[in-house]
């Protein structure tokens, strides 16, 4: 059994401890709060983007428009990955989920391009020896709709070069305060039916297009692809402080439960102490008493 000064000593590191990720708990809190507050303000200018799109494609749904797709076999397709992971860890199963859905489809072999953003993802790929592009190297620290610009139109350029035919976004979908799970959905081509069936409320309007359709959705797309690239950022790094929240709640509540056995022990240890020296005083005690007889 411990004495009573090293179970003190280990009960004074976890309250330290508690201390840190106490602390971490309030900082993710708040980072958290404010990425969902950017993506609740930008996401009705980016959805009514996406419903201009619906509104063309009703009125031209015969384009031949290269963002919705060439018509090039499955088996000769160059697809990219746009892979979103944190730049730190101690975020629960946050990190591995996502790295795990990017490996199965890189498994299933073709012509594959790899852009990571966030450290940890870098270096998990590189550990593996998988081929990354190398200038592709963004932190995912507070995403900004200018840093996702740059990352939609580096994608976008290597698109239109017919260097990647599909691209596609692997990031954490935010379902819920206590549920966050892995998702993939194509970010290039668009998808045609989304916008060809989509609902759209208000009344049908006869649309002329100057100077082509072609040159307004060349124009408009690109915006399409760089909002779809933001909500992803946005919402990963609000999965990442959720995440890592309820990893440091977690930690939290199983040090309060260790510094709660850690005290019973200790007053176990504290009470043998005062009853073995109690014991020692009354023989001591009787000793001198045999001595004076």
């Amino acid at each position: 059994m411990a004495s009573a000064r090293e179970i003190q000593s280990r009960m004074q590191s976890i309250k330290d401890t508690m201390k840190i990720t106490s602390a971490m708990y309030m900082i993710s809190s708040s980072k958290m709060q404010k990425a969902k507050k950017s993506l609740a303000d930008t996401e009705p200018f980016f959805f009514a983007q996406q419903n201009a799109v619906a509104r063309f494609m009703k009125s031209v749904p015969d384009t031949n428009n290269i963002f919705f797709g060439r018509d090039i076999p499955d088996d000769r397709k160059k697809r990219g990955y746009l892979v979103i992971t944190a730049d730190k860890g101690l975020a629960g199963a946050y990190n591995h989920n996502v790295l795990k859905l990017a490996s199965e489809q890189l498994e299933k072999g073709g012509q594959n391009k790899l852009f990571v953003v966030g450290e940890l993802g870098r270096q998990y790929f590189m550990k593996k020896d998988v081929n990354i592009d190398g200038e592709f190297s963004y932190t995912v620290q507070n995403p900004t709709l200018y840093r996702a610009r740059h990352i939609g139109l580096q994608l976008i350029d290597e698109y239109i070069r017919e260097e990647l035919d599909e691209v596609y976004i692997i990031y954490t979908k935010m379902i819920n305060a206590f549920k966050m799970e892995a998702d993939m959905f194509q970010l290039l081509p668009l998808q045609r039916e989304e916008y060809t069936h989509k609902n759209l409320k208000g009344y049908s309007e006869r649309m002329t297009f100057h100077p082509s359709v072609e040159s307004v959705l060349n124009s408009l797309i690109p915006n399409v692809v760089c909002g779809f690239v933001y909500g992803a950022l946005v919402e990963s790094y609000a999965s990442e402080h959720n995440s890592r929240m309820m990893a440091m709640q977690t930690a939290t509540d199983s040090a309060k439960q260790m510094l709660h056995d850690l005290e019973i022990e200790y007053n176990r240890v504290r009470q043998a102490a005062i009853t073995q020296e109690i014991t020692e005083v009354i023989a001591g005690a009787k000793a001198q008493k045999s001595k004076k007889k």
